[in-house]
């Protein structure tokens, strides 16, 4: 195995987006060639809710690409113009396939509590770019884990466990 040095350190910066959901964001500002296929990293939050207060980002478009959302905690109500609709709870994973384009919204369900999450936006290959939107929503005890022998424990969202 070969180790490759760190190449840069990059402070993530705190953005607004959707109805003023609160990010800090790793990537996906400046040049972001380096990190191809990657186009975008969010953290969301972590934001505890008043009651009655959790806001979150309405319809809106994407199209040509993933985005793969990890909610630490929460519980997030993904829906499209297509009718699909995903309740991503704490612990779980939803992969979007933009494709062609989809129309959709990304709203908390919790009516109050802890808020804690992040995105990743993955460019998709030119010869896919114009598939099907899609989705595939993993609750928390469907995704595979290791665990480490210093007590740690890995989860795989992508890929195998051996």
């Amino acid at each position: 195995m070969s180790i490759r040095p760190v190449k840069q350190i990059v402070q993530s910066q705190p953005t607004m987006e959707g109805a003023g959901v609160r990010l800090r964001r790793a990537f996906g500002f400046g040049n972001t060639s380096d990190l191809d296929p990657f186009l975008l990293l969010d953290e969301m939050g972590p934001v505890d809710w008043p009651p009655g207060e959790a806001i979150g980002a309405p319809a809106h478009p994407h199209r040509g690409f993933e985005t793969v959302t990890y909610m630490i905690d929460g519980h997030m109500r993904h829906e499209d113009h297509l009718g699909n609709i995903g309740e991503l709870k704490s612990g779980g994973v939803q992969w979007m396939t933009a494709g062609r384009g989809v129309i959709h919204s990304e709203m908390p369900q919790q009516s109050e509590g802890r808020m804690r999450g992040f995105q990743l936006w993955i460019n998709l290959p030119a010869a896919e770019k114009m598939k099907a939107a899609g989705y595939r929503d993993i609750a928390d005890n469907e995704i595979p884990r290791l665990d480490l022998s210093s007590g740690g424990q890995i989860k795989a969202i992508a890929g195998e466990v051996t």
